[in-house]
């Protein structure tokens, strides 16, 4: 989730790797925003259809909003939708069935199985995206024991002698990776979302560009979601609910969670957690500008701009909750987030309600 060219944990690769592997040939390394669509653009373009995150988080109906807290773990709070929950199709399948391309998750619990299959398909050239625990990644280098299954990276290169893989992540620079590390990072069972060995496959023989009436079902789908959520913790009336919920956070927490709870709530929200900045708020605004010129619609451009000043409004509430996680007492910064998360949640509200009435004209 993180940018490990900013990010202070990062750390480099093992030298003892074999220094001959190389990316397949025709690959370009892009600094990407977020784990998911950075490494699905990766996949497009060494495919041979570049194409960029913000379109990919925007065909898969990848923006919305999370307000999350169990007994017993910190809170979470979170700017993705459609990440294949029950009843979800999931971002990657959605956005590559709107591009023409067939994306298929496989998962399973055996080891052996997972890294014979990715074997097979790096030997022929094929590279691979995979979910990891990102705490089990050699070229992090975190001060704490830190685990985080939801990361997805890209395979891009494979050295069969040396059993050794290169993986791109978010940065620029590609790490080589021991076939050994990556099965323990693959098949980690730390909470949250252990990997489970998880990984998609493409086939790219019906790519296309998106088609208008994809563009605005996705934006309908987005608006939709926000609009009318299932549960409180969701949507416009999760955001609402966090606003309520935070002045809470103190007794619950206590004086040794609650700076946790705050980083961890900055991180959720700013680029350097893979975001974007503004909790994804800013690449759906790029994905708006987009979506205006395959659509053709001259209001969207508007729209894009009203989720700008919504990503600066987020930018404002991590700063708070970073301004909190370093305060002797975090209490004093959290009190001015409410009233910031109750100004976003109508301006979020009025910019999706214009969306969806778009949509339907």
């Amino acid at each position: 989730m993180t940018d490990q060219s900013d990010h202070p944990a990062h750390g480099v690769a093992s030298s003892r790797l074999s220094p001959s592997v190389e990316p397949f040939a025709g690959f370009r390394s892009f600094r990407t925003h977020h784990c998911v669509t950075g490494s699905m653009r990766h996949m497009y373009q060494l495919m041979g259809r570049d194409m960029s995150e913000e379109l990919l988080l925007g065909l898969g109906a990848g923006v919305g909003f999370i307000y999350w807290q169990r007994t017993g773990q910190l809170p979470f709070l979170g700017g993705r939708a459609n990440t294949g929950r029950p009843k979800e199709e999931g971002l990657e399948p959605l956005a590559g069935r709107r591009t023409g391309v067939v994306v298929t998750r496989h998962a399973t619990s055996s080891a052996r199985t997972a890294q014979s299959a990715l074997v097979a398909d790096l030997s022929v050239g094929t590279p691979a995206m995979l979910q990891v625990d990102m705490g089990l990644l050699p070229y992090f280098d975190f001060p704490v024991e830190y685990h985080f299954g939801g990361h997805v990276v890209a395979v891009v290169g494979y050295d069969e002698p040396g059993r050794t893989v290169l993986v791109c992540d978010r940065d620029t620079t590609l790490h080589p990776v021991s076939l050994e590390s990556l099965a323990a990072a693959r098949g980690s069972r730390f909470q949250p979302f252990p990997p489970k060995h998880a990984s998609w496959t493409f086939d790219f023989t019906h790519q296309r560009a998106p088609r208008p009436d994809e563009v605005w079902e996705a934006i309908s789908e987005g608006a939709k979601a926000m609009l009318e959520p299932p549960i409180s913790n969701l949507g416009i009336r999760g955001i609402r609910k966090t606003a309520a919920m935070l002045p809470r956070w103190p007794s619950l927490l206590g004086v040794e969670l609650l700076p946790d709870a705050c980083f961890n709530s900055y991180l959720m929200i700013d680029a350097i957690g893979g975001t974007g900045g503004g909790l994804f708020r800013t690449m759906y605004a790029q994905f708006l500008d987009e979506a205006a010129a395959i659509t053709g619609d001259p209001a969207l451009p508007a729209l894009a701009a009203e989720f700008r000043v919504a990503g600066d409004r987020w930018q404002e509430v991590a700063d708070l909750f970073r301004t909190a996680h370093r305060s002797t007492d975090p209490a004093g910064p959290l009190s001015e987030i409410p009233r910031l998360l109750r100004s976003i949640a109508d301006l979020e509200e009025a910019a999706w309600a214009d969306l969806r009435a778009l949509g339907r004209a």
